[in-house]
């Protein structure tokens, strides 16, 4: 996601390749301007990825024990309940359930991101459901939720499918959220019209529409803008 908050561009989690790795990318790649930050939420190949970062004259947000990996480029390591300032904007990291490390460097956390400024912006990062989620951030404005992967299933580890998003909707209370971490990718033996790149989002659209019905949920397709 590019997010911009009072002329601060932050993009998180950056992806920028047609194909990586068994994965090819299901939807174009959109063209992007100067950042200002970076947010990665983990070390996992989809969510860290070097080549990406190369083409971003940006400073890199990590969990802490991720810095040892981005040699050359410019760091900021934090630990969950840190503090960032970006121009006029707080970045705070918060808690993810989820397993973040990449081996070999080290174990690292996974974490999300609270961006403050004149509107309150939450990215989850990759996570599943956890105690804190219910009212972590206060006056909340966004909510930017992942509900599925590159796949037809979720995988191993902590994730949110489409109902337990809802329920992490709930608990966060935002005016709106935005599903994000479906539809983009798939693996090389799955065409384009595979099922997983469409229906994760219209499965989060029922089950929000019952678990926080009073939250405006967003679908936004690859390339698709919201204005706050």
């Amino acid at each position: 996601m590019l997010v911009e908050l009072d002329g601060v561009r932050f993009l998180t989690d950056p992806l920028l390749r047609m194909r990586v790795a068994h994965l090819r990318r299901a939807a174009p790649i959109q063209p992007i301007d100067e950042v200002d930050a970076v947010l990665i939420s983990h070390g996992h190949y989809d969510h860290l990825d070097l080549p990406s970062l190369r083409k971003l004259a940006a400073k890199v947000v990590v969990p802490r024990g991720l810095g040892a990996r981005l040699r050359g480029f410019e760091v900021v390591e934090v630990d969950e309940g840190d503090e960032v300032s970006v121009g006029p904007v707080t970045v705070k990291a918060t808690h993810a359930e989820h397993d973040g490390g990449r081996p070999p460097w080290g174990k690292s956390s996974a974490l999300g991101y609270v961006l403050t400024g004149s509107k309150r912006i939450f990215f989850a990062g990759d996570t599943g459901l956890f105690a804190g989620m219910d009212g972590l951030v206060p006056q909340l404005d966004v909510a930017l939720v992942p509900i599925w992967g590159w796949g037809a299933e979720l995988g191993r580890g902590n994730h949110l499918d489409p109902e337990q998003a809802s329920e992490a909707v709930r608990r966060l209370r935002p005016k709106i959220a935005v599903p994000i971490h479906w539809g983009t990718y798939r693996p090389f033996y799955r065409g384009s019209g595979a099922p997983f790149l469409s229906e994760p989002a219209e499965a989060f659209v029922r089950a929000a529409a019952i678990a926080a019905p009073d939250v405006d949920v967003r679908v936004l397709q690859p390339g698709e803008e919201l204005e706050v």
